[in-house]
């Protein structure tokens, strides 16, 4: 029996920050090395950053990244460690992985699939290293191999799959298991998305079980560069048993799972798959980099056990709010904003906000108690030194009720009472002479009144625009982060005011759909979710049926009436959007999974959605940033491009039956 304890670092690190990402680094080694580790594997380009985009390409970045990695490098004492760093080679720069051996680097293994579908643009910046091609690298007056490598310490062979690399249906994981590999590490940036985690599981387990290896997955965490997050979630597998499941969604900057693996084991199961071919080249050899040294075999002491998911991600819905309010404490820290504020409509959608800032300081508190979390945001002033969520939320958030005319006591009530259960600071203001004024100027300058019949949707939008200088004054006095409340139903077709409801520097429901907001909504105020208690106040929201209420009570004006029905309008965006179905083909999916709904409606809903989603896509380009949540986000930077200009599927929707019902939108 043969032992080595292996461990995968989990780290929230922030695009060229230099310091801070080196100290993390530092500190998982340190902890790595408490827990009697060998092997470490650190998150894909973990010394840089994931997310710094352009930058990439910039030589002072290398270059920094390079001294950075020296810095580091003395603190491998003892292990085995692979760090994560772009690197430019002849006349390009790839997504490198160094492996660094008691204070001394072994050599250099580039990415060799590249991510470039969604929100990834990694051919952008990076090149893809070519299979079997090995180089050198040179600088400071050494030389390193660099290219598809293999490593052997002390006897244990140890082969590389970065991220995208496992991910492929040729993934490099199989060649390397046939070179004899026993320990596969895989560095990875995998955002969080609905569903992902279990196929990060799959992969990890299947290739531990078809390769007969030992295998490290690990991950970034939190929201590293404003759009995606990162859950973590690291895994460590042996020959198809899960040994390890670290924890996600956690708060803590730094964290190190460990396991140990039994070496001869997974040989012995290596050499029981016989779909394995052996490489018996002599190019193999070619390929191994040899480490002189031990690795340390695994201490008599157990592995200390990981901590658990808290809570443990259930569904979907609770995945969302651990997601969202890690998403929410990262920008909040790393915007250096001293705090949220939220035009409170007394919606859903403004409610549900709310409820995910309480949810992200509850989330901190349970993960790093007050003191942690007051160390974390230690650039705001007068935090409280209380376990209690409440006096948190009262220093940190600030909701704000802007009436009109058309308001009611209803939404009113609904906006105060949800406000003080998450522990806010309520503000009502009365705009409504405001908003007279401004309609005066424009009709004293026309010579005419302004009429609801005639001008629905001027009225209709001057009441949102009126808002928001007053909202953002507060957010200016708090030194506080303004957070926009759309959500991705109502970007599809535009269905806001630009420079009213959709003011903001962080839209953080935008990438999901009102249905899902609505079912979240219902959990949350009987039973809480992620790990968050209910909120009950939210009763008075769910009774509701949604509307912006900018038009008189006796229009009756609701989201659905303007609109269509939420689910429908999801269904055809998935269609649409998503699965890129022509209108044609939309419809006829619809009317086989709505036979009872009159054919013309559909095809009314079906011209409608389209119509508004092409002549709306300069709005979606204006939206405040979103976090990526799953793979059907409509950020052009993130997931869907679609060209502000363009034929609007005239055609097209001419050639549906009944065509030419557009509807109304709100410009």
């Amino acid at each position: 029996m043969r032992r080595l304890r292996l461990g995968a670092a989990i780290l929230n690190q922030t695009p060229l920050d230099w310091p801070g990402n080196r100290q993390r680094i530092i500190d998982a080694l340190d902890q790595a090395r408490q827990c009697g580790v060998s092997v470490l594997c650190l998150p894909e380009l973990c010394i840089t950053g994931y997310g710094c985009e352009d930058m990439f390409l910039s030589p002072a970045v290398w270059k920094t990244a390079w001294q950075t990695l020296q810095q580091i490098v003395p603190a491998t004492r003892g292990m085995l460690a692979a760090v994560g760093l772009p690197l430019y080679v002849t006349n390009g720069v790839y997504n490198t992985i160094c492996i660094v051996c008691d204070g001394q680097i072994a050599g250099f293994v580039p990415k060799q699939h590249l991510a470039g579908d969604g929100l990834h643009y990694e051919p952008r910046w990076f090149r893809a290293w070519p299979k079997n091609t090995i180089a050198e690298y040179r600088c400071d007056g050494h030389s390193w191999p660099v290219g598809d490598l293999l490593f052997e310490a002390d006897g244990v062979r140890f082969g590389m799959e970065i991220c995208e690399d496992a991910w492929v249906a040729d993934r490099t994981g199989r060649r390397m298991a046939a070179c004899g590999v026993d320990v596969i590490l895989n560095p990875s940036a995998s955002h969080f998305a609905f569903g992902k985690h279990a196929v990060r599981h799959r992969f990890v387990l299947e290739g531990s079980r078809a390769f007969g290896v030992g295998y490290v997955y690990t991950n970034l965490v939190g929201n590293e560069a404003g759009r995606a997050i990162y859950d973590g979630g690291a895994l460590i597998a042996c020959a198809g048993d899960l040994l390890v499941r670290g924890p996600r969604f956690r708060f803590d900057p730094v964290d190190v799972v460990t396991a140990d693996v039994d070496i001869e084991l997974a040989r012995m199961r290596r050499a029981g798959v016989h779909s394995l071919t052996a490489s018996l080249s002599p190019d193999v050899q070619e390929r191994i980099v040899q480490i002189p040294g031990h690795l340390q075999p695994s201490p008599d002491t157990p592995c200390p056990p990981p901590e658990e998911d808290s809570p443990p991600a259930c569904d979907d819905y609770d995945d969302f709010t651990c997601a969202i309010a890690l998403g929410l404490f990262d920008y909040l820290r790393k915007s250096r904003s001293q705090g949220f504020v939220v035009s409170m409509s007394g919606g859903a959608d403004s409610s549900a906000t709310a409820c995910l800032v309480r949810c992200m300081i509850e989330r901190a508190l349970q993960d790093l108690g007050p003191h942690g979390t007051a160390a974390a945001l230690n650039h705001i002033p007068d935090l409280p030194d209380s376990p209690e969520a409440d006096a948190w939320m009262n220093r940190l958030f600030t909701g704000v009720y802007q009436a009109t005319r058309n308001s009611s006591e209803t939404t009113l009530q609904a906006a105060r009472q949800v406000t003080e259960a998450v522990g806010g600071t309520f503000c009502s203001l009365d705009i409504d002479e405001i908003v007279q004024a401004n309609c005066r100027l424009v009709e004293h300058t026309l010579g005419r009144r302004l009429e609801w019949d005639r001008d629905d949707i001027t009225l209709q939008n001057i009441q949102a625009r009126t808002r928001a200088p007053l909202v953002w004054m507060f957010a200016n006095l708090n030194h506080a982060l303004l957070l926009s409340t759309s959500n991705r139903s109502e970007a599809a077709v535009g269905y806001a005011t630009m420079d009213g409801d959709t003011s903001g520097g962080l839209s953080p429901i935008a990438g999901i759909d009102k249905a899902f907001l609505r079912e979240w909504l219902r959990r949350m105020e009987t039973r809480g979710s992620g790990g968050c208690p209910p909120v009950p106040e939210l009763a008075l929201v769910n009774a509701q049926e949604p509307t912006a209420e900018l038009r008189p009570a006796s229009h009756g004006q609701t989201d659905e009436s303007d609109l269509m029905p939420y689910p429908i309008l999801d269904e055809i965006e998935g269609l649409a959007i998503r699965d890129k179905y022509s209108p044609a083909e939309v419809l006829h999916a619809l009317r086989d999974r709505h036979p009872d709904t009159p054919p013309d409606r559909l095809t009314e809903w079906v011209n409608r959605f389209f119509t508004l989603w092409c002549r709306n896509q300069w709005k979606r380009e204006r939206y405040a940033p979103s976090f990526h949540v799953d793979d059907k986000n409509l950020d052009p930077r993130t997931w869907c491009r679609f060209p502000i200009l363009s034929g609007g599927f005239r055609e097209e929707l001419d050639n549906l039956r009944n065509s030419g019902h557009t509807g109304k939108e709100r410009l």
